[in-house]
């Protein structure tokens, strides 16, 4: 008798490791609602062979299936972006001539302004949440169709969505995806779920003069996250669209064609220009405390560019008279067999206590005293701190500037009372825009930032940067982000036009990345998202400019 032939299946690995067999062609929807109970919170996409799929794709056998909830990042990512596509199809239904902006993100939620007739108020946004609970209810279909780039500007043109007509020029397909729910079409280049039935967490809250897109929590998806007021990152957001108008642009589309027409290094010498205001500002707020400041702390998450930042304080502190001596927090680690353990019992070397704190405070109080201090020299080699004779003394008018991620938290520096001390947040807030609907994230430009200076400097490639990314994310989670309110300053150190210039390392990296590999879907959406921004070459970016920490031939190392 002969032998059977083998059936293929479309396997789907579930939570916990058991993989479900599925004969024949099958669409992922349906699969969905078989396995739905398997999971905490509802299916909203999937990964095909490692590819990442909408839930109305239909799969021909042989396929490995994993479905993704709100407890994946990626799910999370296309859960918020169909929230934003909600509210958007929601404001459009009530304020048909009305036009919404996506700002950023603020106190775990979204930041988003709403232009019409009347300016928003306090009692728009209970109406506004309860139209898109309507449509919730209602379970509506998102449709999906692809269009070609000509009805795709007929479709914008006709809804007045101007800005993402001139970026279709940069588009690098024939066609776009357009999706629906209800009259309104448009597209957030990017995944959504397949009906706003999945779309019940959420909540608005009034933030004058805009409101707050509020998303489940990470931690616990159930939930909604509770709202964080955070005033001063609220300003410094407000300050970078305030650069934005002297740059004379809010969205790419705009930036493209200053390039494509010659005035890139307009744009560049515009935005330094900006940066160095900002940074003699700090240096006269200093200043201007006479000799009360004692220790400068500069703070920040990772590819923020506190290195450069410190520098170019330093020098605006000197042509102010201060000559502030900067000490590396990294020489006082402990030696690597007292390093603290994370969760995975690995060496954690982003806890504080990964610092020797008694020594560390013990020298900075003698320092402020005037005294003679011999600092150590961290061996990364050895794993333990030596002592190559480096004895330092402060003078009048001499502050020490320290750097790292801990600067934020009152334990580094607890031997030196708050009124000496001046602290600095620093990061990467993208202000800019793809277009209206469609922002530009803050951590994007950070993880390209540290993968071209990791493939510079360090050796790694893209796959290595971005698969190391989610413990950086933690650490910041843990050690930073929490703490930025309690700055005297924040600074921005995203400079307008820096992805024009990164576009083409970043593209040649990130393409080494096949899909065989986890990563590849981040590298996916990166590549897609750059293929917006029109080339700038980086002979435009002075010496000391930011970007130069990541990009090379920086004039400070």
């Amino acid at each position: 008798m002969a032998e059977r032939p083998k059936q293929e299946h479309i396997h789907v690995q579930l939570p916990g490791g058991e993989t479900l067999p599925f004969a024949g062609r099958r669409r992922l929807l349906e699969i969905s609602k078989v396995v739905q109970h398997r999971y905490a919170t509802p299916i909203v996409a999937a990964l095909v062979n490692n590819e990442l799929y909408e839930l109305t794709a239909t799969l021909e056998p042989p396929a490995v299936v994993q479905f993704l909830d709100l407890t994946a990042k990626e799910g999370r990512r296309i859960y918020r972006r169909s929230l934003i596509f909600l509210l958007i199809d929601a404001v459009h239904e009530l304020f048909p001539k009305a036009t919404i902006t996506i700002e950023h993100s603020l106190g775990k939620g979204l930041y988003c302004e709403i232009k019409k007739e009347t300016p928003l108020s306090a009692a728009d946004i209970p109406v506004i949440e309860e139209k898109m609970r309507q449509i919730v209810t209602a379970d509506r279909p998102i449709r999906k169709r692809k269009v070609s780039l000509a009805e795709a500007k007929q479709v914008f043109n006709r809804q007045g969505f101007l800005d993402k007509v001139a970026l279709i020029k940069y588009w690098p397909k024939d066609y776009l995806s357009l999706y629906r729910i209800n009259k309104m079409e448009d597209t957030l280049h990017g995944y959504l779920v397949p009906r706003t039935g999945i779309l019940d967490r959420f909540g608005l809250k009034y933030y004058q003069p805009g409101l707050i897109l509020k998303f489940p929590d990470e931690r616990d998806p159930s939930r909604v996250a509770p709202f964080v007021e955070q005033k001063k990152l609220f300003g410094i957001f407000r300050e970078a669209e305030s650069w934005g108008s002297i740059l004379g642009f809010e969205t790419l589309d705009a930036m493209n064609r200053l390039i494509e027409e010659g005035q890139g290094p307009e744009v560049v010498r515009v935005a330094e220009a900006l940066h160095e205001k900002k940074i003699a500002q700090i240096a006269d707020m200093i200043s201007a405390r006479g000799d009360k400041i004692k220790v400068i702390l500069i703070a920040g998450p990772s590819s923020s560019g506190k290195t450069t930042f410190a520098q170019r304080l330093r020098i605006q502190l000197l042509v102010n008279g201060l000559r502030a001596l900067p000490i590396s927090v990294d020489d006082y680690f402990v030696d690597r067999d007292q390093t603290p353990l994370d969760e995975s019992n690995n060496p954690d070397f982003e806890h504080i206590e990964a610092i020797d704190l008694p020594l560390f405070n013990e020298h900075l109080l003698r320092l402020v005293r005037g005294e003679v201090v011999e600092l150590p020299t961290f061996n990364f080699n050895t794993g333990k701190r030596e002592y190559r004779g480096k004895p330092i003394r402060l003078d009048m008018n001499q502050p020490l500037i320290i750097e790292g991620i801990h600067g934020l938290n009152e334990t580094l520096t607890r031997s030196i009372p708050r009124p000496n001390k001046f602290k600095i947040y620093i990061s990467a807030l993208t202000a800019l825009n793809v277009d209206r609907h469609t922002r530009i994230h803050t951590t994007d430009t950070r993880l390209l930032r540290r993968m071209i200076r990791d493939a510079q400097f360090r050796g790694n490639s893209a796959l290595e940067t971005i698969a190391q990314w989610p413990s950086v994310r933690r650490g910041e989670e843990c050690n930073i982000f929490s703490l930025q309110e309690e700055a005297d300053v924040m600074f921005n150190s995203a400079l307008v036009y820096e992805l024009a210039v990164i576009k083409k390392q970043a593209t040649h990296l990130l393409q080494q990345i096949d899909r065989s590999q986890e990563e590849y879907i981040i590298a996916k959406r990166l590549l897609t998202f750059l293929s917006f921004f029109y080339p700038l070459e980086a002979t435009e970016v002075p010496s000391n400019s930011i970007l130069r920490e990541f990009i090379g031939q920086s004039c400070f190392f």
